[in-house]
């Protein structure tokens, strides 16, 4: 269990923090399914992931995701994460505002022969859409925020 936890980890360093995108090759089977993509559209197979990967690369180039938790059982690694990076370039149609963006999430992953074969994910995209002015504030978040500026 521990190698799954490590191969997890390794992935998640090797793709989201240094932007490897060879990692995706490395530690995705050629068979690899992920249940919830990241990026509307994209498939669901290695390629979008590296697709997904860059795409937030490209905007936010400093990206990096802090592991906060992982908890293995058998075939599965369940990962806790918050991750961050300075949005820089487009994102999601909206122009950089410089400003640092972050996602909180959970991923679990299923591992099989040292490699990992699906994925299932929830991420925190309304506090991120949010952070991007896509989606406004909700009530009280919007007045503790002006009283904070009085």
């Amino acid at each position: 269990m521990t190698d799954h936890k490590q191969l997890v980890e390794d992935f998640i360093r090797a793709l989201f923090t240094r932007g490897d995108l060879g990692a995706v090759d490395t530690y995705l089977s050629p068979d690899f399914v992920d249940h919830d993509p990241t990026l509307p559209g994209s498939g669901s197979g290695p390629g979008a992931m590296r697709e997904a990967a860059g795409y937030f690369r490209r905007a936010l180039p400093d990206w990096r995701s802090d592991v906060e938790q992982l908890i293995a059982e058998g075939d599965l690694v369940v990962e806790r994460f918050t991750a961050r990076g300075t949005h820089s370039g487009e994102l999601m149609g909206v122009a950089p505002t410089g400003r640092e963006l972050i996602l909180q999430g959970i991923n679990i992953f299923r591992v099989s022969d040292g490699r990992i074969i699906e994925r299932w994910g929830r991420l925190d995209q309304l506090g991120f859409f949010r952070q991007l002015g896509l989606v406004p504030a909700a009530p009280a978040e919007a007045a503790a925020g002006q009283s904070t500026r009085q």
